[in-house]
Formats: structure tokens, C-alpha cells, sequence
């Protein structure tokens, strides 16, 4: 189950009387507390949902993305390469943005969603002159690893989250 805004749902399962499982997904759609804000989720809502048979997590996760970040279409554009790629389908690019602190380097968020080791090798579509792993505010800690030039390649441990701090050759 993927939904565009609504993240409360729970998962139970049933022993059956013939001795199967019966599974049972529940999406909450609205939580309307009286407190602190009396009006808290009062009026008209728009809800997406998507229910999909997923085999894997990576094609679970793969729905959801479809469904909060539906392909755009833009009028006389063309097609346009990735900023990042990844050669492992169990590694997700999460984000690219520019750093904070308006340095010009970007920022690549990326975790391992299969919820195991995961190698990978990260290719950038401008020349990459420095790369180093940060923490999440973007500082460099006493785990930072940094490469000179390209490739980037990694290992991430299961579900670990990898922030990258790429500046530009």
C-alpha cells in the first residue's frame, strides 16, 4: 500500500481456521484531535492510494515514489540525463540538492533499502574534481571517507543512510 500523504497504517496478520494466513492492511486517512488545535484535519481532503502485489521491497518502494513523484512532462524539453546514478538496484538515491551553506557542492543522500550489504558504484553526469560522505547537516565528521575524482564506489551496510558532499571539476 502506497499513499500520497497519509503515513499512519498498520499490518496484522490471522491464523485461519485452515491454517493459512490472512493479512490485513489498514491506511488511517484522518486523525482529528480536539487538542492543541480543535479544527486539526477539518474540511475536504484529496487522498491517493495505490495497492500493488509487491514481491520485493525495492519494487514496494519503487510504487511509492511513482505515486508522490509522478513523471513530469515539460513542453519543448527534451530528454534529460540523471545528476547521479547508482549501479546497485538495492541503493536509493534520495536526494540531490545543493549544499547549505551555498558553497555550490551538492549534496547526494542515498540508503540501502534491501536491508542488506550493498556495493555500489556512483557516477555523476559533470566531472566530479572531490567527493566525501558527511553527516546529515552536511559537516564532515571522524568517519569521513573522500575520493578524488571519479569513481565514487561504496559499501553501505543494511538500511544506512549515506549523505555525499560532491564538489564539482
Amino acid at each position: 500500500m502506497a499513499n500520497d500523504s497519509t503515513y499512519g497504517h498498520d499490518i496484522t496478520r490471522h491464523w485461519a481456521e485452515d491454517g493459512s494466513t490472512v493479512t490485513l492492511v489498514r491506511q488511517s486517512l484522518l486523525r482529528a484531535p480536539r487538542f492543541p488545535d480543535p479544527q486539526a484535519d477539518q474540511g475536504e481532503h484529496v487522498l491517493r492510494t495505490a495497492l500493488r502485489p509487491a514481491p520485493t521491497v525495492l519494487e514496494a518502494i519503487d510504487t511509492g515514489y511513482r505515486l508522490n513523484l509522478p513523471v513530469r512532462t515539460v513542453r519543448g524539453g527534451g530528454p534529460v540525463a540523471p545528476l547521479v546514478t547508482v549501479s546497485s538496484p538495492a541503493v536509493v538515491v534520495e536526494a540531490v540538492k545543493l549544499a547549505e551553506d551555498r558553497s555550490g557542492d551538492l549534496v547526494v543522500r542515498l540508503y540501502e533499502a534491501r536491508g542488506g550489504r550493498a556495493r555500489t558504484r556512483i557516477e555523476f553526469s559533470e566531472p566530479v574534481a572531490r567527493a566525501r560522505t558527511t553527516d546529515l547537516l552536511e559537516r564532515e565528521t571522524d568517519a569521513t571517507r573522500s575520493w578524488q575524482d571519479e569513481p565514487v564506489e561504496l559499501e553501505l551496510r543494511p538500511f544506512e543512510i549515506v549523505t555525499l558532499r560532491v564538489r564539482r571539476g
